[in-house]
């Protein structure tokens, strides 16, 4: 046996012996302690390999997030699992304090082109380049594709069935997680944001169908 495995066997997640309330103090402990710890969002099944299966997981979690709403950070959901992030208004105190060391959780630098690409991206995925240039209504180089792969936020996932089999590329995990998104079906809804004047209809020109009408502000900063 593993020392992994041992240690997973040795842990007790019932605590039948314990009080209702103190059970239910030392999930919460668990739960928060190991999201703590890890670099990455941790999936909710793992989480529920920490309490017993009498435990309502969503109520658990729902009372950390109370429980942090003092605190300087958040318990968010992300690409799939819990994540731990300081709030916005935090960011000058922890970047003063870190320097380059920290963890900047939100977007990478990216250039109009790659924020065009990557958005439409996630909207048609799988897709070649060449599918998205024609979406785009102007070519998407061999190099932007690049960058985006070197930020971590796109993939080529399969050849796709058209002549010469280029590659169809799709967003990673690391799009969702530096975008905020618990999944791609947390993507805003495109009438929705045309209706809100995010993004310009799609009679307007297609090269902004994909890009904010206005310079978009700087997002608030958020550590992991």
């Amino acid at each position: 046996m593993s020392r992994a495995s041992a240690r997973v066997k040795s842990l007790d997640p019932d605590l039948a012996d314990l009080p209702t309330a103190l059970r239910w103090r030392e999930w919460m402990g668990r739960v928060e302690a190991a999201i703590f710890a890890a670099r990455e969002p941790i999936p909710r099944e793992i989480l529920a390999r920490l309490v017993g299966p009498t435990c309502h997981l969503d109520n658990l979690i729902a009372d950390i997030v109370e429980e942090l709403r003092a605190r300087p950070y958040d318990l968010v959901f992300v690409a799939g699992g819990y994540q731990l992030r300081t709030k916005p208004r935090y960011a000058e105190a922890v970047r003063a304090a870190n320097g380059e060391s920290v963890r900047y959780a939100g977007p990478p630098e990216l250039t109009p082109t790659e924020l065009l690409t990557v958005t439409a991206l996630a909207y048609i995925q799988p897709a070649t380049r060449a599918q998205i240039s024609r979406l785009a209504c102007r070519e998407i180089s061999r190099d932007v594709i690049a960058s985006l792969k070197r930020h971590g936020l796109v993939d080529g996932a399969l050849r796709a069935p058209e002549l010469g089999a280029p590659l169809a590329y799709v967003t990673t995990r690391k799009f969702l997680e530096v975008f905020g998104l618990g999944s791609l079906r947390d993507l805003p809804n495109i009438e929705k944001l045309e209706d809100d004047g995010v993004v310009l209809p799609r009679n307007s020109d297609i090269d902004d169908v994909f890009g904010l009408v206005d310079e978009p502000e700087d997002r608030p900063d958020e550590f992991e």
